[in-house]
């Protein structure tokens, strides 16, 4: 194979890498999609070489001409990366020096090892917009539906029993709160990202008088008033994986909870519930049984959220134990982290997607709310209001519900005479709370179900959704 094979290296070992260790040890079949990344930092570097003298001026334009052509070949899918040259920085290195012999020159004063920490650190800052992309469109579609939904109540949950009334608004609102956070993290680990490791060499530097804050300038690592931003410690810069840690676990928690989401949707478009209509396009049919309508979107989002948490332990158990600094190990994070980008992306832009075709069932909901134990809370309320303490108020609403079940009558319509007989709180007027309109109509705290909040926090998520 020669020496050109393995040029950064191969200078210490009399033999060649076995065929079976070639195909072992590889990661361009992965690390190739970093190309346009190793691109901009090839870039960044020769212009920093040519700054301190390493590289003359015609030399730095030779190498950034050729790595236009480069990229545009691999835009066309018309690079071959081949594994005898182990990953997408020495593919990279070895097409761009059979064009241009000054590229020999390239590597000067780095390593791979701070070559792929800057790499990741541009991956992450593009995989943090995207998904950040994706949770705003998701966003709109929650706070559209709640625009939709407004005067629709259905039964709020505890135990996956019927709990409290709720406007379904509100409930889509309530996602918007998670997808919300989750936006956050990715603006944080974003920000993580943005600091440049490129000048820490293999642990230690070099003894060139390298201009990292030139390299990071030129990248795009800087902060609000364009100072640059590096590393301050070249060994951890490269042992360094928390950023790595930070966004798959965003990505986990955010797969929790489009998770739920889809739990609650295969729940409601039940005939069991049939509070909505997920649409044809996300859903798909039996192979034996031809009435059947199955949530297949919403039971693989249940399934993605298990691979990125599966992901995100992966990373975990990779780094415990590594002592520091670079370990070949570390080139085994790259799979888990690209994998959990991808399946974020795509499976928000999907739960968009669904819900933003799903029909309302309103008559269903209707029904489903009409129930007057979901009002008996509001009793408690009300014993509360004339004077009765919390416990007893609480012991009193249960003991109507026990006796409305051996009367085998719905809570509001047992006997007054009999109500009454419980406690002398009890008035005439107390079946009033029974009216699902008066129960959202004072239900008026922030953060509560009530129309004038539910109003509220939609122009609020309108704003915010402007920026």
């Amino acid at each position: 194979m020669g020496q050109e094979q393995h040029a950064t290296w191969g200078g210490r070992f009399s033999e060649e890498p076995a065929e079976r260790m070639l195909r072992f040890s590889e990661s361009v079949s992965f690390d190739a999609r970093l190309a346009r990344y190793d691109v901009r930092v090839n870039k960044a570097h020769s212009a920093m070489l040519c700054k301190i003298g390493i590289l003359t001026a015609g030399e730095r334009d030779a190498i950034h001409a050729g790595l236009d052509a480069l990229e545009k070949r691999i835009e066309a899918g018309e690079l071959s990366w081949d594994i005898r040259y182990e990953d997408v920085h020495m593919n990279l290195e070895q097409a761009l020096t059979r064009e241009v012999p000054a590229a020999a020159k390239l590597h000067t004063a780095r390593s791979r090892n701070d070559q792929i920490a800057t790499d990741m650190r541009l991956y992450f800052k593009d995989a943090c917009g995207e998904i950040e992309e994706a949770l705003t469109a998701l966003l709109r579609v929650l706070v559209d539906l709640a625009e939709r939904s407004r005067d629709v109540l259905v039964p709020g949950y505890t135990h996956l029993q019927r709990a409290q009334p709720v406007s379904l608004a509100h409930h889509w609102l309530a996602y918007a709160e998670m997808f919300g956070r989750d936006r956050d993290r990715f603006r944080t680990a974003a920000r993580a990202a943005n600091v440049c490791p490129l000048g820490s060499g293999a642990l230690s530097g070099t003894t060139l008088p390298l201009d990292r804050a030139f390299v990071a300038e030129y990248l795009g690592f800087v902060d609000e008033a364009g100072r640059p931003c590096l590393t301050r410690n070249s060994m951890d810069a490269i042992a360094d994986r928390d950023l790595f840690l930070d966004f798959a676990q965003a990505c986990a928690v955010c797969g929790t909870h489009f998770s739920r989401v889809a739990e609650d949707m295969i729940l409601w478009s039940s005939r069991e519930f049939g509070f909505i209509e997920l649409p044809d396009a996300y859903c798909t049919g039996s192979s034996l049984m031809p009435q059947k309508k199955n949530p297949d979107a919403m039971e693989l989002l249940r399934g993605k959220a298990a691979r990125l948490q599966g992901n995100l332990q992966t990373l975990f158990s990779l780094v415990k134990g590594l002592p520091f600094t670079y370990n070949r190990d570390l080139q085994e994070d790259k799979p888990p982290i690209f994998d959990s980008g991808d399946q974020t992306a795509r499976s928000l832009e999907v739960l968009a997607g669904a819900l933003s075709g799903c029909e309302i069932r309103a008559a269903v909901c209707r029904e489903a709310v009409e129930d007057p134990l979901l009002l008996v809370t509001d009793v408690v309320d009300y014993l509360v209001q004339k004077g009765v303490p919390f416990r007893e108020a609480h012991h009193l609403a249960g003991r109507l519900v026990r006796l409305a079940e051996e009367a085998g009558v719905p809570v509001n319509a047992l006997p007054f005479d009999q109500v009454r007989g419980l406690h002398e709180a009890f008035a005439e007027d107390w079946t009033d709370v029974f009216d699902l309109e008066r129960a959202m109509r004072h239900r008026t705290g922030v953060g509560m179900p009530g129309p004038e909040p539910v109003a509220a926090e939609i122009a609020r998520w309108r704003e915010a959704l402007q920026s």
